[in-house]
């Protein structure tokens, strides 16, 4: 009997036959122009992708952050040897960065917009601080703030500086790195508190 071939994913573990919820990282050519983020529900079948914009219509309602050059350039390779990590223990091929759309499995997508949306308005010196937090983090923690970040504040523009993106980026970059055993519990403590505080919940 012939075996059938296992789908080969795109770029950082996305499988579109297992789901076509996934995120794309638009890195542009050159090394000046801003990363895009963006969402995605749907997958084409061509894996072409629309150019990424913060004007009106669908395009820009799936951004959900953009990055300076040089911001993304401060995390990229973080973000890459944390995922690879993680698809070698599932014995999945590795990705890499490279110009142009980078498909990104839907939960290693959340957990690198967290971490942009930390960063995208904080001081560039506090960036390694940000990132050495957000590496004490458990991957279920980091869905959660992502997934209560986005509800309220998600859009790449309008939801800049507010509310829970604003206190992911104080929690993140603004508090001292703690052991790592310690630094998840207490940043996702410090996150969920002033998010709530940000938004009028009592919870």
């Amino acid at each position: 009997m012939r075996r059938t071939a296992k789908p080969k994913p795109l770029g950082f573990g996305f499988l579109p036959d297992e789901t076509e919820h996934h995120f794309v990282v638009t890195v542009p050519p050159g090394t000046r122009r801003d990363v895009a983020i963006a969402e995605h529900l749907k997958f084409d079948t061509d894996g072409s992708y629309a150019a990424p914009s913060l004007g009106t219509g669908l395009q820009d309602a799936k951004l959900r952050v953009v990055l300076p050059r040089p911001k993304w350039m401060a995390i990229a390779d973080e973000a890459r040897v944390e995922f690879n990590r993680r698809l070698k223990k599932q014995s999945q091929p590795t990705g890499r960065w490279k110009r142009g759309d980078n498909p990104v499995m839907r939960l290693l997508g959340k957990e690198l917009t967290l971490l942009a949306w930390a960063i995208e308005d904080a001081d560039p010196a506090l960036i390694p601080t940000a990132v050495k937090n957000w590496l004490g983090l458990a991957p279920e923690e980091r869905w959660w703030l992502f997934t209560m970040t986005n509800a309220a504040t998600g859009h790449a523009l309008h939801g800049r500086n507010k509310g829970w993106r604003k206190a992911v980026r104080f929690a993140l970059t603004e508090n001292p790195v703690l052991e790592r055993a310690e630094r998840g519990g207490e940043i996702f403590r410090l996150v969920a508190g002033e998010g709530r505080a940000a938004n009028g919940d009592s919870a």
